[in-house]
Parts: C-alpha cells; sequence; structure tokens
C-alpha cells in the first residue's frame, strides 16, 4: 500500500503485554486498599477492585486518587503500600515475560525499530521491574508517567514523550501494543497509526476497541509480523475483530 508509514517506534506496555504479573499487581492493590480500613468481603472493597479493573494502565496513584477522593494522604499512603507489596513479591517470585517476548524485542531491534517501555508503575517500581527482567540492553527507552511531565495513560503524553527523546520524525511512525482500554486511548491520543490490543491481559476485545484499538492480536508474539509488514490490510483489524 502506497501510503503505508514505515513503524520507526514500538512503544509496549509492561503487565498483561509483555509479562504475566497481572496477578502480583492485583494482590498489590488489594493489600494497598486493605491498609486504608477497605477489606475483603464488603462492599466497598468491592466497588474498589472494581475501579482497579476499570482504570488498569493508569498512573497507580490515579487508581488510588478514584477510589480515595478527596483524600491525597490516603491515596499517597494506599500507593506507598502498593509499591512496597509490589516490589517485596518482585523479590520473592521474580517476573515472567510472556511467551515469546524476548524473541519480538530482538526481531524489532534487529530490524532497526526504537523500543520503548511505558507504564503506570512510579519510576522508582519501574527500575525495579527492569533489573529485574534484565531488559536495559533490549530497550531504547522506558517511561513512567513522571518521566512524562506526571501525565499517565489514557493521556498522550508518554508515547510523545518516547517519539520526542528517540527521534521519531512523525507520530503515524508509532506503534502502541497494551492491554487496557487506556493503552488504546493513549495510543490513539498520540496519533499512532497502530494500536494493537492484546487479549493476554485484563480488558476484553470490546473494551480495546472502545479505546480505540485499529488491531486485535492474540499475544504480543503477532506484533512483529503486524508492524513490518507492507499490507496492514491483510491482518486482523478493528473493524473486522468479531
Amino acid at each position: 500500500m502506497s501510503d503505508v508509514v514505515p513503524i520507526k517506534l514500538a512503544c509496549l506496555d509492561l503487565a498483561g503485554t509483555t509479562v504475566g504479573d497481572i496477578a502480583m499487581v492485583e494482590r498489590a492493590f488489594a493489600e494497598a486498599i486493605a491498609t486504608q480500613g477497605i477489606v475483603p468481603g464488603t462492599g466497598a472493597y468491592a466497588r474498589a477492585m472494581v475501579h482497579v479493573h476499570r482504570s488498569r494502565g493508569c498512573p497507580k496513584i490515579d487508581v488510588f486518587r478514584g477510589i480515595f477522593p478527596g483524600n491525597e494522604a490516603q491515596a499517597q499512603a494506599a500507593n506507598l503500600t502498593f509499591e512496597r507489596s509490589y516490589e517485596g513479591a518482585l523479590e520473592r517470585a521474580g517476573l515472567v515475560p510472556m511467551p515469546g517476548v524476548l524473541e519480538v524485542l530482538d526481531k524489532l531491534r534487529g530490524t532497526g525499530i526504537k523500543l520503548a517501555v511505558i507504564t503506570g508503575f512510579s519510576r522508582v517500581t519501574l527500575s525495579r521491574v527492569l533489573s529485574v527482567l534484565g531488559w536495559h540492553d533490549k530497550i531504547d527507552l522506558a517511561i513512567s508517567p513522571e518521566d512524562a511531565g506526571g501525565r499517565g495513560r489514557p493521556w498522550p503524553d508518554m508515547v510523545l514523550h518516547a517519539v520526542l527523546r528517540l527521534g521519531v520524525e512523525d507520530v503515524r511512525q508509532v506503534a502502541v501494543i497494551g492491554d487496557s482500554e487506556s493503552d488504546m486511548l493513549c495510543g490513539r491520543r498520540a496519533g499512532a497509526s497502530i494500536v494493537a490490543g492484546v487479549m493476554t491481559g485484563v480488558h476484553s476485545k470490546e473494551r480495546l476497541l472502545k479505546g480505540g484499538a485499529t488491531h486485535i492480536l492474540d499475544s504480543i508474539a503477532d506484533f512483529p509480523s503486524l508492524i513490518l509488514s507492507d499490507d496492514l490490510g491483510a491482518t486482523q483489524t478493528a473493524s473486522s475483530a468479531r
């Protein structure tokens, strides 16, 4: 297709997309909420966990601000507990990359595509995650909301920060992949030409399409064939996904 713009930058989500730590994240949220008096078995706990699910991909502090509106001290305290709980789980269990993800990273970098990891984790937690994974030599950039001025997903700031930092000339040369609605909104608002939703995470195909996914993939293993294709019409697009 003559109007296809070659992809120069891929922005990759972490939890649920490149690493399989969804259960660890959920437990950390539950523990953090419990320290603030919202315990399992109560209606308040059920409502809080629904909010957590709906807000996946967003900055963790913003999630807690939604659970404790108007109480910044409580939100900050819960966020601190979340970080300690999650990092403790990393120490005990480590992290397992999604099947095929290391091959994906190597293949994309081998074609000259820049790789940026974007996340809702804080900079401290993100640094710990990268240390555990040992990915420092496999990616070009890792971005937390703090790195992009404080606004995380669904805002486009982290993707645009990657565009600027890595010298990408055109936002249409960007592909974004993630497992949450906020990932999709972030990619579309940033102007990425490919915004791929994967079915290995927390949100359904319907939620991903609602967020603006241009493509639905079974897993990140399908990502290289999509963004390296000369004819995106040959892939499964959002309009044809069922």
